[in-house]
């Protein structure tokens, strides 16, 4: 008999089969209260990581009538999409891309309210099987994603597939605090204050006990950069922000 593959779900270890299910579970739970819970987790400062990375995309700009494809993976309520073409010109467009049905609802309300349904289109699919064709995208990006696929290098292998030669890989994801003293103080407040804020914001604490420990069991920023380029991603480069708490990767398929 084969042995089961296994992988990590928070601090649990878990059959590689089971996981996509339970991270469903997770973020089904917490899709209405998503975005406050960002703010507040972050105390704001996700909008300057998420606008760092719109900056990184660099959409052509509202003056530009040059088509610009854009796929957000696991970007469900919007926050890049909307960002990207706010920023660009009318010809950009934006492919959300996420696994949790919850998620996109939420983004394609959020859409219809800000007027831009007609440029953000928000689809049901898994990022280790995207239902694209080989080379459809200008840019593909995922923020605060990636550590819950559970296949990484075979979703970084399909967004290296569906993008057009020169096209850029941007993935936003927390990291590993590395300055002393702040290192202390944002685990013990990742570990007891974010659960807590999380029950009383969502009702679900176990959701973000979940979110807190994926964030330890991701690979460091050296180690995932390399699995970047194992991918096929040439002239890889990460940028840590707000000392190391989140780090930008950056890829180019060329």
């Amino acid at each position: 008999m084969t042995p089961q593959e296994e992988t990590h779900f928070g601090d649990q270890t878990v059959p590689l089969a089971d996981k996509q299910g339970l991270v469903d579970e997770v973020f089904h739970s917490v899709a209405r209260r998503y975005d406050l819970m960002n703010d507040l987790m972050s105390g704001g400062l996700h909008r300057a990581w998420k606008d760092a990375l719109v900056t990184a995309v660099n959409p052509p700009g509202k003056s530009s009538d040059r088509p610009f494809a854009l796929l957000d993976l696991a970007g469900g309520t919007g926050d890049i999409a909307f960002r990207t073409v706010e920023a660009g010109g009318d010809n950009t467009r934006v492919t959300v891309c996420d696994i949790n049905a919850e998620m996109l609802a939420v983004g394609r309300e959020r859409a219809l309210e800000h007027g831009l349904d007609d440029r953000v289109t928000f689809e049901q699919g898994n990022a280790e099987e995207l239902p694209y064709a080989d080379k459809s995208f200008d840019c593909v990006t995922i923020a605060f994603g990636i550590r819950n696929v559970p296949r990484i290098a075979k979703a970084l292998s399909e967004a290296h597939r569906v993008l057009k030669y020169g096209g850029h890989f941007l993935s936003l994801e927390f990291s590993s605090v590395d300055v002393p003293g702040l290192d202390k103080i944002y685990d013990l407040y990742s570990q007891h204050v974010i659960p807590n804020i999380g029950r009383a914001v969502t009702g679900d604490r176990e959701a973000y006990a979940y979110l807190v420990e994926s964030i330890r069991k991701f690979p460091k920023p050296k180690a995932f950069a390399a699995m970047i380029e194992e991918a096929g991603f040439r002239r890889v480069t990460f940028t840590s922000m707000t000392g190391n708490v989140v780090a930008m990767h950056s890829g180019w398929k060329l």
